[in-house]
């Protein structure tokens, strides 16, 4: 995108400098996991159960994948600049809110209200399919969040060295100044790319049946929803694990969240040194296969008694260089379905990527109890994983059918 000869750095009256959407996808992961090695530090602070404040992660996806059904034909009708923007006014507004609380129910309603940075995720990438074709798109969505993905591979061990020096509050701080360097960074260089549409907003919500009807569609979301549920799952299960299975300190258990993080940054590497000329099918069946392997040899490790913090946060790297291959170009095949609906798209096959998410990491919380040891949280990852490949394997065995 910085390539092109339109682009100018810090000017809104042209497409954005592909260092903006970095940022902007990039807050979106700090936002979701720079706190979660100060969680049992939190537990206490409030005076609360893990059960309790593990909901900081499955509310906040929640909220995030409601939000994402709004916003894409929103940002389909009035453009993807006004809505990016007052929706991380919305998100500096409710950080302040999380430092403030006094109590867990007004942190959680907070928490929840965090969630509105969905909307620089979401339209990130609606602003690359915006301005490039399929295959194109998931490249170079692929080198977005692969720059993105130095956030969560970096933010756990920077929340857990935090929370030792400062407590959980200086998690939160750090975001708020992240929220306002963004905001003035997109008010900035946020040019719009959506075309104009004489559609109302009651027309772009009635284009969702065009997409629900696709099975190429649903095939692309749920390959993406599986695909990150695994990790989903991880987020909201991996701080008990390690610190009730493995007792790990905060500043450990963020430098081995980072596990994740690291095979993300490899799977995005590959989509975009790759996906052009392979194509997304072949990435996205690739990397469900990647993940799923991972799963099984980590099955594998713990039931042979040879589980430990390395081998179980090392085969998680296997998970994040899968999603990495996996959710930039399901991404870019479910916006291509329909590219007209491209924010629409966008939003939607988000919202049920989270909610799948938001739900998967409450089921971790709640299975994974004192003595269970890790095995509920791989076997939820391992299978979450399996199923991503049935997924993308019917979008394969359909587009054969119709000679696609």
């Amino acid at each position: 995108m910085s390539d092109t000869h339109d682009v100018r750095y810090l000017d809104r009256t042209t497409p954005p400098h592909i260092s903006t959407l970095i940022l902007l996808a990039g807050i979106s992961a700090l936002s979701m996991n720079v706190f979660l090695p100060s969680l049992p530090g939190m537990t206490a602070y409030f005076d609360t159960e893990y059960r309790l404040m593990q909901l900081s992660v499955a509310i906040y996806l929640a909220m995030n994948a409601a939000l994402q059904v709004l916003v894409g034909p929103i940002s389909d009708k009035f453009g993807r600049r006004p809505v990016i923007l007052g929706g991380l006014a919305l998100y500096v507004l409710a950080t302040v809110g999380c430092l403030v609380a006094p109590n867990v129910t007004v942190f959680l309603i907070c928490r929840m209200l965090q969630a509105v940075i969905a909307v620089a995720m979401v339209l990130s990438r609606a602003v690359v399919r915006d301005m490039f074709a399929q295959d194109r798109a998931a490249s170079m969505i692929g080198y977005v969040t692969m720059g993105m993905a130095v956030v969560p591979m970096i933010s756990p061990a920077i929340g857990g060295f935090l929370e030792e020096l400062f407590g959980w509050h200086a998690n939160f701080w750090l975001l708020l100044l992240a929220g306002l360097l963004v905001f003035w960074l997109a008010w900035r260089d946020l040019g719009e790319t959506a075309t104009e549409t004489d559609n109302t907003l009651w027309d772009q919500f009635r284009e969702y049946p065009e997409l629900l009807k696709s099975p190429r569609f649903w095939g692309y979301c749920l390959a993406a929803a599986f695909g990150s549920g695994a990790f989903f799952a991880y987020l909201g299960g991996a701080p008990f694990v390690a610190s009730n299975v493995f007792h790990l300190n905060p500043g450990k258990m963020g430098v081995y969240f980072a596990a994740p993080s690291l095979g993300y940054f490899v799977g995005n590497w590959i989509t975009g040194a790759y996906a052009a000329r392979a194509g997304v099918n072949r990435m996205v069946l690739w990397g469900t296969i990647v993940a799923t392997v991972g799963m099984a040899m980590s099955l594998l490790s713990s039931y042979t008694g040879h589980s430990s913090p390395l081998s179980f946060f090392g085969f998680m790297t296997l998970v994040g260089v899968g999603n990495g291959m996996v959710i930039s170009n399901a991404t870019a095949g479910m916006l291509s379905v329909r590219p007209h609906l491209a924010g629409t798209a966008s939003g939607l096959g988000g919202a049920i990527m989270i909610g799948g998410g938001a739900a998967l990491s409450a089921l971790a919380g709640a299975l994974l109890v004192p003595g269970a040891g890790e095995f509920p949280l791989i076997w939820i990852m391992f299978f979450t994983s399996l199923f991503a490949v049935f997924a993308i394997v019917g979008v394969i065995w359909r587009e054969r059918q119709l000679g696609l």
